[in-house]
């Protein structure tokens, strides 16, 4: 079992950063490739980004790419999502995600464990 829990959210104007974490425990947080996704009010649940379980290898959603970095602390057992350039368009609930396995995929029903979410709202 892991478990997950997301912070860092917030309300941030357009152009802004944040960066949101994830702190996980449980069972081994470095043998599982993470990912974050979002859910705006009324969408379904999107891919956001990715990383596998070394770090090395990382996937985006095209609308965040050159935007958003996702990274990872086995360490610390936690993985990052650093945002730059927020649009209002980015405005969503950010979840966390892990799967067992050691690489990353973009579809949510490949992960295994979520975290409750946190808020993030870019105003224009």
């Amino acid at each position: 079992q892991v478990q997950l829990v997301e912070s860092g959210g917030g309300l941030v104007q357009a152009g802004g950063s944040l960066t949101l974490s994830c702190s996980a425990s449980g069972r081994t947080f470095s043998s599982y490739a993470m990912g974050w996704f979002r859910q705006a009010p009324g969408k379904e649940r999107e891919f956001v980004a990715a990383i596998s379980w070394s770090g090395y290898t990382t996937g985006y959603a095209d609308s965040v790419k050159g935007r958003f970095t996702i990274s990872k602390n086995n360490a610390k057992n936690t993985v990052y999502l650093q945002m730059n350039s927020l649009k209002p368009e980015d405005t969503a609930v950010y979840y966390c995600a892990s799967r067992m396995h050691s690489m990353p995929v973009v579809r949510t029903d490949e992960y295994d464990y979520w975290g409750q979410g946190t808020q993030v709202t870019v105003s224009s």
